[in-house]
């Protein structure tokens, strides 16, 4: 008898704990970090290999931009679990912001570190999409000098073709943006449309036609196509 106390005991604490957590996962959604922190840090301190919990409270440091605080929780998550590509994900992305908003000296000091982790996810990861992204990005915004190439963006962005057609045609179509190539942009943006059809695709052809090209029409009509296209 007293075994099955035992395991019922067990049992309604898992439940517990279970409950709390999709508790503060909806906060979470839902946009209200502070509430879903104060849950996520009980459960945390609760069940220290609660790694989802520890996760969340990273997430919510980076919304706040508390990049120290995020880094040494995705720090911590990486170390406890060093095969799950995301930890190494999330933590180059809160050091790269780091770096973005230091002086550039030390800034430069943390571009290996961003870069290191962004390629660790990928190798734990082959189809990591998030992490071709951010490589793209850094490529794009590191000056020459310091590893910045459009040659080492368009490789990542050509891996995203094979992964995901969209990722592929909107990096491509990015790249080219950034570099003013207006025209390949729009070919690329529409091909994403065309492949995909979701809201970002046709979002991303419109601001080239209004913000880029000088074309407010078009940036009209194609928002006035997905409009037309979700009543279908």
């Amino acid at each position: 008898m007293r075994f099955f106390q035992l395991l019922f005991f067990f049992f309604t604490i898992s439940i517990s704990a279970q409950t709390q957590f999709e508790k503060a996962e909806k906060l979470f959604d839902q946009g209200n970090y502070g509430k879903a922190k104060i849950i996520f840090e009980s459960l945390a301190v609760k069940n220290p290999n609660d790694l989802k919990s520890v996760e969340f409270l990273g997430d919510i440091e980076s919304y706040y931009k508390n990049w120290d605080d995020a880094l040494v929780i995705y720090n911590r998550l990486k170390t406890s679990k060093p095969s799950e590509a995301d930890y190494f994900y999330k933590y180059g992305g809160a050091l790269g912001m780091k770096a973005k908003e230091s002086n550039k000296f030390k800034a430069l000091s943390m571009i290996d570190d961003v870069e290191e982790s962004f390629v660790k996810a990928i190798k734990l990861n082959t189809k990591h999409i998030g992490a071709r992204w951010a490589l793209i990005e850094l490529y794009l915004q590191l000056p020459a000098i310091v590893g910045g190439s459009e040659k080492k963006a368009q490789k990542y962005a050509s891996e995203l073709l094979r992964i995901s057609e969209v990722d592929g045609y909107l990096s491509k179509g990015h790249i080219a943006e950034y570099f003013k190539r207006y025209g390949e942009a729009e070919k690329n943006y529409k091909k994403a449309v065309q492949i995909g059809g979701s809201k970002t695709t046709y979002q991303k052809l419109a601001d080239l036609y209004k913000n880029k090209m000088n074309q407010p029409e078009k940036a009209k009509a194609t928002l006035e196509e997905f409009t037309e296209k979700r009543k279908t």
